[in-house]
């Protein structure tokens, strides 16, 4: 199964309640808050609609680009009887919460009058 980088990014902020809209194309394309939808037992979001939460970094591109990846996972099937459990979804889920907890640490740490560090990429 293959997705792109668009709909990880769009699954990501869904699981935080917030809705994008991609504009712009190539180097200029960004997303910005559409909307948020409160979360049962999440404080105020700290984005609001129009801002620009995503935008494309040409630092990140390879050097030779391809257009597409996409893994082949039929011999680890045939030869170890695998099958993957866990739906693009369900990773979002876990991977949104783990940053989510953290973040959510972090914030109580510098509340406390501790320093953190900062990780932005």
């Amino acid at each position: 199964v293959q997705y792109s980088v668009r709909q990880f990014v769009e699954l990501s902020a869904a699981e935080l309640g917030i809705t994008l809209a991609f504009e712009g194309q190539g180097d200029q394309e960004v997303a910005r808050v559409a909307r948020v939808d409160p979360i049962e037992g999440q404080r105020k979001a700290a984005c609001a609609p129009g801002d620009v939460v995503v935008k494309v970094d040409p630092r990140y591109y390879r050097p030779t680009e391809v257009e597409t990846l996409l893994g082949d996972a039929s011999k680890a099937r045939v030869q170890l009887g695998w099958s993957p459990k866990t739906t693009l979804q369900d990773l979002v889920r876990d991977m949104v919460s783990a940053d989510f907890s953290s973040a959510q640490r972090d914030v109580l740490v510098r509340a406390s009058g501790f320093q953190t560090y900062d990780s932005y990429e």
